[in-house]
């Protein structure tokens, strides 16, 4: 009994120690609004295509964002041809590598194809 008290009081505190950004950073699923907002890599590209070949159009600087819709694209090192559509942080909008996001699974589920 005692290491189960243990074990919650541990759990409280950690819970109130952890940033709510760090919070935010864990979730990644669509909305009621019809986006997806998940983490993502702090510092990635947003390109103008959806491939490494055309211009970069600015970057995210923050990990959690909302993404509009998903498209095929390249082929990129997260296994897969999926990018998202996102605005980036300077207002520019642009297509993100499903590499760069922390979803579960891409296309993310109950997210449109743009």
């Amino acid at each position: 009994m005692t290491t189960a008290v243990g074990a919650f009081a541990v759990t409280a505190l950690l819970a109130l120690s952890v940033p709510a950004a760090t919070a935010h950073a864990a979730e990644c699923g669509v909305r009621s609004d019809g986006r997806l907002y998940c983490g993502n890599t702090v510092g990635a590209k947003g390109y103008a295509d959806r491939s490494y070949r055309s211009a970069t159009r600015g970057t995210l600087t923050t990990g959690f964002n909302w993404f509009a819709c998903w498209g095929h694209g390249d082929p990129h090192e997260g296994q897969n041809d999926i990018w998202y559509w996102t605005q980036l942080d300077n207002g520019q909008w642009g297509n993100v590598p499903a590499v760069s996001l922390k979803t579960g699974q891409d296309p993310a589920p109950g997210l449109r194809e743009c």
